[in-house]
């Protein structure tokens, strides 16, 4: 992947997660500037999308910590580069649910 094709996939990507939590009706918070995505929860903790084009990476910033995503273009799905090799949405519901207190559950598109 080239780092037009990333811009791409990570643009749409940062959509379809404000499209999923509209859909979802979770109580969430969002606003996106300059390719940077700020989930805000009730309570005023914080999950942060950013967009890392010198890595191709996704980066979700949340008060557990920080977690970098590849893409993987052959399941087109963003996966954590960490041990466990977790899903995007998996890992984003997950927290979520911890962080705001209620069960969240965003769906990819």
């Amino acid at each position: 992947m080239n780092e037009s094709e990333f811009h791409d996939i990570a643009d749409q990507t940062i959509e379809d997660i404000q499209d999923a939590i509209d859909d979802s009706g979770a109580d969430i918070d969002y606003e996106e500037v300059g390719g940077v995505l700020t989930l805000e929860f009730d309570n005023g903790t914080k999950i942060i999308f950013s967009k890392q084009p010198p890595a191709l990476q996704l980066w979700m910033a949340a008060r557990s910590g920080g977690f970098h995503f590849d893409y993987d273009s052959e399941n087109q799905r963003w996966i954590c580069d960490s041990g466990d090799n977790e899903e995007l949405y998996s890992m984003l519901n997950r927290l979520s649910t911890e962080q705001g207190g209620e069960t969240v559950e965003l769906s990819p598109p």
